[in-house]
Formats: structure tokens, C-alpha cells, sequence
């Protein structure tokens, strides 16, 4: 599948913010550990555009989003340079604990010339940030990932989370301890996989 294929709906602008987010990455990778080793020589698919599609899946009306556990970018930094191709004033809030994963945060918003505010600190700890979408990527089993968003979830507010094949496992564990609305799109880069839009989440 060629570059156009898959972010076909992109500005070149864009798609060349992306490529230059991928060389940053396998730059600052072996120093940081920002991706798994075995997937640095395949950034674009693995991580760029599957990062991108979490993108695709957010309501079209959201002001705020928050990125869990941000670690190498992903999604994060993916939906700081979607968001400024679309010209879509996104509050984005990456929240990281590691703190030189958050100077490659730091460093990427300058020299990519993106918006958004990188907290360095235990998502635990952040005081509730009532945004409209949080995602996080390789973060957490479900019901444990369901209970650090809904504390910055907002009252209407979705979770985009990707999940690998064990995603329908994963729901029924978290579906013993919450309640929530689940809308599940088919992996475009991983066969098997989803991203779950998670949302009406209370705990029973």
C-alpha cells in the first residue's frame, strides 16, 4: 500500500510533517527506547499510520483530547500533526511520565511547529482534565485503562483506544467491573485488531 493509499484524505504538508516525525523517532529510538526495536524499521506502518486511524475515529465536534501514557508520540504526536493539517484548534495534552520520552515530546512540537502541552507526571496525579476524547496506545488492560480516562473524560467524553486480538477479552473482563457504549473498528494496519470507542462509562 503506497503513501497516498493511506493518508489519501492528507495535505503533502502534512504528509511530509509526518515522514520528518518518523525520522525524529528513529533518531532519538535507540537513545530513548521510544519504540519497540523490532518495529523501528517499519515506523510508518506500525506506528505512524496506526496512530493516524485512532485520528479518524474521533467525533468531528471535539475541542480536547488527552493522550495517556504518550511514551514515543503515539498517537499523540500523530494527532498534534492531523489536527494542524485540518486547522482544527485542538486542545491536546500529552501526559508522560518518563521524563526524557518528554524532552522527544518537547523536541518534536519545535521542530515540527505543533500545539499542544506535554505535563510530565503520573496520569494518576494529573488533576481531571475534562477533555472530549482520551486515547492511549499499549498502555493498560482495559478495565484499567477505563478507569484512568473516565477521570478525564468529560460527561459526554469518548476513549479511543486501540487493542490487539485479544480486544473482545479485554471487554468482557472490563464489562465486570464497568458499565459503558462500545463502537469497534476494524484494525486497517493490524488484521485482528480494533480500536474501541468507548464511551456513557459509569462504574457498577
Amino acid at each position: 500500500m503506497t503513501d497516498a493509499e493511506d493518508l489519501s484524505d492528507v495535505s503533502r504538508e502534512t504528509r511530509e510533517k509526518l515522514r520528518a516525525l518518523e525520522a525524529l523517532v528513529k533518531k532519538w529510538s535507540p537513545r530513548v527506547n521510544l519504540v519497540a526495536p523490532s518495529t523501528l524499521k517499519d515506523v510508518w506502518t506500525r506506528h505512524i499510520l496506526d496512530s493516524a486511524q485512532v485520528f479518524s475515529h474521533a467525533p468531528a465536534s471535539i475541542q480536547s483530547w488527552a493522550d495517556l501514557g504518550s511514551g514515543g508520540g503515539f498517537p499523540g504526536l500523530v494527532i498534534a500533526v492531523l489536527a494542524k493539517g485540518q486547522d482544527m484548534p485542538l486542545d491536546l495534552t500529552l501526559i508522560e511520565s518518563d521524563a526524557r520520552k518528554c524532552a522527544f515530546l518537547s523536541t518534536a512540537k519545535r521542530e515540527l511547529d505543533l500545539s499542544f502541552t506535554v505535563l510530565n507526571a503520573r496520569i494518576e496525579s494529573v488533576e481531571p482534565l475534562d477533555v472530549d476524547v482520551v486515547s492511549a496506545r499499549a498502555l493498560a488492560p482495559l478495565p484499567n485503562l477505563i478507569e484512568l480516562a473516565q477521570h478525564h473524560l468529560n460527561a459526554n467524553g469518548v476513549l479511543l483506544a486501540p487493542k490487539g486480538a485479544s480486544f473482545e477479552q479485554e471487554i468482557a473482563s472490563a464489562l465486570e467491573s464497568w458499565s459503558f457504549h462500545c463502537e469497534k473498528y476494524p484494525s486497517r494496519t493490524s488484521e485482528g485488531s480494533a480500536i474501541l470507542g468507548i464511551s456513557e462509562i459509569a462504574r457498577l
